[in-house]
């Protein structure tokens, strides 16, 4: 007997992966039967979004982040790059003045 496929709404997803990250000490077969759905259904939201996750790093979009956490995510790329140059900087200038005094 071949099972009726099921259609969830993606806020009864989000919240089934959510409950995923916030139950570490529940094993996803416990989850999965608690929710009725399938272990390998509740295995591909988790990985589906975790994808999603990586792409929202990365630079791509995130319909969960509103226009302002984009826009402050934005300036923290920005200011951490430029941190960055300015840590690069001083261990250049570190490593000359370090040369320096041992002549």
């Amino acid at each position: 007997m071949v099972a009726k496929r099921r259609n969830f709404p993606d806020e009864f997803k989000r919240d089934a992966v959510d409950l995923v990250r916030s139950s570490k000490d529940r094993i996803l077969t416990d989850i999965a039967r608690g929710l009725g759905i399938h272990l390998e259904t509740l295995r591909k939201w988790v990985r589906e979004d975790a994808t999603r996750r990586s792409r929202t790093l990365d630079g791509g979009g995130d319909s969960h982040m509103s226009a302002g956490e984009q826009e402050e995510l934005r300036r923290l790329r920005r200011e951490n790059a430029r941190l960055k140059e300015d840590n690069e900087i001083l261990r250049k200038a570190a490593a000359y003045f370090a040369r320096e005094t041992t002549r």
